[in-house]
């Protein structure tokens, strides 16, 4: 018996097999398919997937810089911003009862000594005053020349007794009261010289003429108010305004630099100075910054200082070593186990030479000076050691 047969097609087909040779064919091809995906399943992620290694190579302790700040001095330096002045100013009026303006003799900006005149008044009624009581003076000095010459004759004939005692007495008084009329001329004489001296305008001390109100023909009297106006010594002051709690950490002494607004040009000066009072509207007083002169201080212009008010001994760190969330300032530390951890701090002074920290840090701790926004807390790194002045050379400023 055979169990071949032959298909219409003329290809052999096995008894038993009932299946089409077009679905056997498809099949193979499926599983054919599902066996080369399978393979190349395991070749990419069996073979090429490694399990992660454990122990100190797992972790990549990436380096960073880091300090040892310790504790530094560092100057208190408080901002505050306030008017320029003249520190003592000394307002010129009139002193006599006036008159009209013949001269004025000094412009704003010039230097003039004291008792200098700055403005002469017409005196020509003044002088003919004064010279009519020099006309006085000698009448009475003749008349008790007079006085004195009969009391003289008197006395030679009184031995003789043709003249009485009485008479003597008479004419010693007439020549008393002949003198005494000669020293109230000469005290009315030099009281119009006063007066004549007063009616010039004189500078009361020395120093810089800032302003001028004043012009030749203008009658003036003890009414016309200020004339000039002078800085006594040519000294100058900046009155800065500063709030109540620096007010109370200031003494008197401390250094300062004013800058006056437009300018670049830092002027030292001291504290001389400190207002006994406070706004109760603005809780800020004054603090007056005594200057030397210069011609880039102009009295009642702006300007902005910084007041050194005191010194205090904490750990000095980059900018860079500081950074900041919504909690507030922080800095990383580098442990014993080399592992970072975030440090919470307090700064104080932010100066040229870095931030001071006041809490936080005793300034033993080994700090990261950069990349601090890429650790997180626990952290392993690689710390490596610079001296401060390094990293602040190598910090961005």
């Amino acid at each position: 018996m055979s169990y071949e047969s032959v298909s219409h097609e003329g290809q052999p087909l096995l008894l038993g097999d009932d299946t089409p040779p077009r679905r056997r064919g498809r099949r193979i091809a499926v599983v054919t398919g599902i066996a080369v995906i399978l393979l190349a399943l395991f070749l990419i992620f069996g073979r090429g997937h490694k399990a992660p290694p454990k122990g100190p190579a797992a972790e990549q302790a990436p380096p960073v810089s880091v300090i040892a700040p310790g504790r530094q001095t560092v100057d208190r330096v408080l901002t505050a911003n306030g008017s320029l002045a003249a520190k003592r100013e000394m307002p010129v009026g009139v002193a006599g009862e006036g008159g009209r303006v013949t001269r004025v003799l000094v412009e704003p900006g010039q230097w003039v000594a004291a008792g200098q005149v700055l403005a002469t008044i017409d005196r020509s009624v003044q002088a003919q005053t004064a010279d009519s009581l020099a006309a006085q003076i000698r009448v009475a000095q003749a008349d008790a020349t007079l006085m004195q010459a009969n009391l003289d004759r008197a006395r030679q004939l009184v031995a003789n007794g043709f003249v009485s005692r009485a008479d003597i007495e008479s004419k010693t008084a007439a020549r008393d009261a002949a003198a005494a009329r000669v020293r109230v001329a000469q005290a009315t004489l030099g009281q119009q010289r006063a007066a004549n001296g007063r009616l010039d305008i004189r500078a009361p001390a020395a120093g810089l003429v800032l302003t001028r109100q004043v012009e030749p023909g203008q009658v003036v009297s003890a009414g016309s108010g200020v004339l000039f106006r002078l800085a006594q010594g040519g000294e100058m002051e900046m009155r800065a305004t500063l709030a109540e709690s620096d007010l109370a950490g200031l003494h008197v002494g401390a250094r300062a630099q004013v800058t006056p607004v437009g300018s670049t040009v830092k002027f030292d000066g001291v504290v001389w100075q400190i207002s006994p009072v406070i706004d109760p509207a603005t809780r800020q007083g004054t603090a007056r910054i005594q200057l030397r002169y210069d011609q880039a201080l102009r009295p009642g212009g702006f300007a902005s200082a910084a007041i050194v008010s005191g010194a205090s001994t904490v750990p000095l760190l980059p900018e860079s070593a500081v950074q900041s969330d919504r909690s507030g300032n922080y800095v990383y530390i580098v442990g014993p186990d080399s592992r970072a951890a975030k440090r919470v701090v307090t700064v104080g002074e932010v100066t040229d030479q870095g931030v001071s920290i006041v809490a936080g840090l005793d300034g033993t701790e080994h700090i990261v000076v950069a990349a601090g926004a890429f650790l997180s807390p626990g952290q392993k790194v690689k710390p490596v050691l610079q001296t401060p002045q390094t990293a602040a050379a190598s910090s961005p400023s």
